[in-house]
């Protein structure tokens, strides 16, 4: 058989591989979602969509392969009757140079992919509509919810040493008069409404929220799991991120990092309402008590206080 044809189709193949691969004309709807959970935030869909065509160029990289295996078992297979040694090949340039650029190409291209949406993911905007602080610590979660609540400007108490673990960088996000209110958990607290473990969480439909993570111990791991989008929760480093929830419900969220003995029951809810349904609940923890902060967690101090001022 001539090496000629088959070397144009062993191209051929890659080639249509890499289109697989790179292809960007179809959206995340278009694709099964693979195990993840139905986005339910302005942001997620961009997560899942690079989920999906990392899976598509994973099973077109399969499929060749696959092939390739398949073909070389068919068709060189050792015959019964010749029992001669096959044709010996040193080496083959255009093949090797293939198996060496190509996967070069792929990796290059997910990189793009991963690094564009990483930036958008990460991107912060300088007035969100909404700031929580989200507290992790040995074995649940606390919610500093950085609001006007009482709508008096002069209320403002932002510069409580509770909140001294996040940097100067990030409380230009704070709104003016924020007095706050808070909600801590514990590990055997359960949602009234589903019986689900955990603190509960509440954020507002269609605004955007800010989350600036900080611990009190040892490096947890927030995930909002419908949001698809985790961060670690480090203790001397703040990290933050934004989303627009877009569909009201409740959700489970756990701890992505292994914390400790207890890790696996460090879980949590969040309940997305209507931005009215939202302020009045903020408005019933002040009735409660829950006014002011719980310690956000270990101070950054130094240069670590208010390093990468260029970052978002």
């Amino acid at each position: 058989m001539s090496r000629r044809p088959m070397r144009r189709k062993l191209q051929q193949a890659l080639a249509a591989g890499l289109v697989l691969a790179t292809a960007t004309g179809c959206t995340y709807k278009d694709f099964p979602r693979l195990g993840m959970p139905t986005p339910v935030t302005d942001e997620a869909p961009r997560i899942l969509s690079l989920w999906q065509g990392s899976w598509a160029a994973a099973l077109a990289v399969g499929v060749l392969v696959w092939g390739l295996i398949l073909w070389s078992v068919v068709f060189h297979r050792r015959s019964r009757t010749k029992v001669a040694v096959p044709p010996q090949t040193r080496y083959n340039m255009p093949i090797e140079a293939l198996y060496t650029v190509v996967p070069i190409i792929i990796v290059a291209v997910l990189f793009y992919f991963t690094a564009r949406d990483e930036t958008k993911l990460l991107a912060t905007t300088k007035k969100p509509d909404h700031v929580v602080n989200v507290v992790g610590f040995q074995w649940s979660w606390g919610f500093n919810y950085i609001e006007d609540v009482d709508g008096k400007a002069s209320t403002s108490n932002t510069g409580d040493k509770e909140l001294s673990a996040i940097p100067d960088r990030m409380r230009t996000t704070f709104p003016k008069g924020a007095d706050g209110v808070y909600t801590v958990g514990t590990p055997g607290e359960r949602n009234p409404q589903n019986g689900n473990p955990g603190p509960t969480l509440w954020l507002p439909k269609g605004e955007k929220v800010q989350f600036i993570l900080t611990s009190r111990d040892v490096i947890h791991s927030f995930w909002p799991v419908p949001f698809l989008m985790k961060q670690d929760v480090i203790p001397g480093h703040v990290n933050r991120f934004e989303v627009t929830p877009t569909k009201e419900g409740t959700y489970m969220g756990k701890c992505a990092e292994l914390c400790g003995v207890d890790h696996a029951r460090m879980l949590f809810n969040v309940k997305v309402v209507s931005p009215e349904r939202y302020q009045k609940h903020l408005k019933d923890l002040a009735k409660k008590g829950q006014t002011g902060y719980i310690p956000s967690g270990t101070a950054t101090t130094g240069d670590a206080r208010n390093a990468e001022t260029n970052n978002p």
